[in-house]
């Protein structure tokens, strides 16, 4: 690990002024940028550390929904009343990821930052044009079997590893930040991430020095909540593909629904598109296989991830017509 200098930060802005400093980076959880650090895959020159900035849990918001400090845990979050009993798609979605031990340490903010877990990101010795921009994609022709299959490019296929901001992103989170300069802004979710195209080195739109400070959700829709992960192995692994959804429906019947899938695209992924497909429809074979074509528009494996899409499809029929055959106050673990 390369020589850095270090300070503490006592407020938020504060803190986005001191990462202005040419090659800084903030740290809280450390759970993702210190093993970076140790392979040399970033080389920060200065920390910032957020961990003394005013702590800040699950708070009730204005318009019935709630505010998440950006500094809350991931094990504080899931085990939250409120969330387990509002937002229970949520609070599974940070149980199904990590260990306990990383759960408790890292942050909200943190886990929606967290960086790729693509094999030629870590190694320094392959190309890699979101650790090197302008080097190449070794993914592209060689071991991709957890890669993208949706949303990539020419130039990066590598697939967002978090759990939760799938959830985040069926639940229409938005971002709050503070600039340097003292100026906030409130992102959604659904514009905060970028896609690759050729500039894989630039994942969200955040700027530099920009913190953020919260994540708000809007009340709960009405409806079965769940999140599936489908894995290599029951616990600590990343997901081959998942779901995050929000089915309101009985009978097989489904007025609406919500869906964003993991581990198939560069950021969550979350087609309008499909969602409608499913409104006021039953949740037969032709109807989900309409929803699966408008979610996967443009899909494409790479030889050895070619299965996630038929895995998706699978997954997402399997909870939809799961959920629309369930009582509308249940939920699903």
């Amino acid at each position: 690990m390369r020589s850095f200098t270090y300070e503490r930060a006592a407020v938020p802005q504060g803190a986005a002024s001191a990462a202005t400093v040419a090659g800084a980076s903030f740290i809280a959880g450390g759970t993702n940028l210190l093993d970076l650090m140790k392979l040399e895959v970033v080389t920060p020159s200065h920390l910032v550390d957020l961990g003394r900035l005013p702590p800040a849990g699950v708070q009730p918001a204005a318009d019935g929904g709630i505010r998440i400090g950006a500094g809350l845990s991931n094990s504080a979050l899931a085990a939250d009343p409120t969330v387990r009993a509002r937002y229970p798609v949520l609070s599974q979605a940070l149980l199904a990821g990590a260990s306990p031990q990383l759960r408790n340490k890292a942050t909200t903010a943190g886990n929606l930052l967290q960086r790729t877990r693509c094999i030629y990101f870590y190694d320094t010795a392959r190309a890699c044009n979101k650790r090197q921009p302008g080097s190449g994609c070794s993914a592209l022709s060689g071991f991709n079997r957890m890669n993208a299959v949706v949303g990539g490019s020419s130039d990066c296929i590598a697939v967002h590893p978090s759990d939760m901001a799938v959830a985040m992103m069926a639940l229409d989170a938005s971002v709050e930040t503070i600039s340097p300069s003292g100026a906030t802004r409130r992102i959604p979710i659904s514009g905060f991430y970028r896609l690759p195209e050729h500039t894989p080195h630039l994942e969200t739109v955040l700027t530099p020095g920009e913190l953020i400070t919260a994540v708000t959700l809007p009340p709960p829709p009405p409806g079965v909540q769940g999140y599936r992960k489908v894995r290599d192995r029951a616990s600590y692994a990343f997901a081959l593909v998942s779901v995050a959804f929000i089915v309101d429906g009985q009978g097989g019947q489904v007025r609406q629904a919500r869906f964003a899938c993991g581990g198939i695209a560069p950021k969550p992924w979350r087609v309008p598109a499909a969602e409608a497909a499913l409104a006021g429809t039953q949740a037969d074979d032709a109807t989900l296989a309409k929803a699966g074509d408008l979610l996967l528009q443009g899909a494409a494996g790479h030889g050895q991830n070619d299965f996630k899409i038929p895995l998706i499809r699978r997954l997402l029929s399997h909870v939809v017509a799961d959920a629309a055959q369930s009582p509308k106050d249940t939920q699903h673990a």
